[in-house]
């Protein structure tokens, strides 16, 4: 069964693809954090939990809020010192991190784990959205991406229940 998208998905996975950033992307980053605990993981398993990730309402509102700050500072048009804080990616800004963790959230502790792991490592796309080149501005879309990310191998270490030893 295909569910319908709502106007809110639909934007919020268009402004992903315009930033740069797949689902498959995202599913490398979920098949990177799960796979040393499932040997027969596939991507297509992460694919599928990136996507129902990407139905919930609160990671489609931080998606959007996130990118759209994102491109008000490459536009310049924050105040300032906001400005030059997003622009320059500040370690201690943190409201980046912040606004990511309320999609880390929605799949419980586990999700805080993978996501700190993830942020610090920065594989994959992660790495690109990071650089810093002094074009694009992607301060609070390598949080977003990578608690995505998180919150869809939370998901997905939640449905191995049958792993459990009993």
């Amino acid at each position: 069964m295909v569910e319908k998208q709502s106007e809110l998905e639909t934007k919020a996975r268009e402004w992903l693809i315009e930033r740069g950033v797949t689902i498959d992307d995202i599913a490398d980053l979920v098949l990177f954090l799960q796979k040393q605990y499932h040997s027969e993981l596939s991507i297509d398993i992460c694919r599928d939990n990136v996507e129902r990730v990407l139905r919930k309402r609160e990671v489609q509102n931080a998606i959007l809020t996130g990118i759209q700050l994102d491109v008000l500072a490459e536009e310049g048009k924050l105040v300032q010192p906001l400005q030059n804080i997003i622009s320059a990616d500040e370690g201690l800004y943190g409201v980046d991190e912040i606004l990511a963790l309320s999609i880390v959230n929605v799949y419980g502790s586990i999700g805080f784990t993978n996501y700190g792991y993830i942020d610090k490592v920065k594989p994959g796309i992660l790495a690109k959205l990071n650089e810093h080149d002094g074009k694009q501005v992607h301060t609070f879309l390598d949080d977003i991406v990578g608690a995505i990310a998180a919150a869809a191998a939370s998901r997905l270490a939640h449905s191995y229940h049958d792993d459990i030893v009993k």
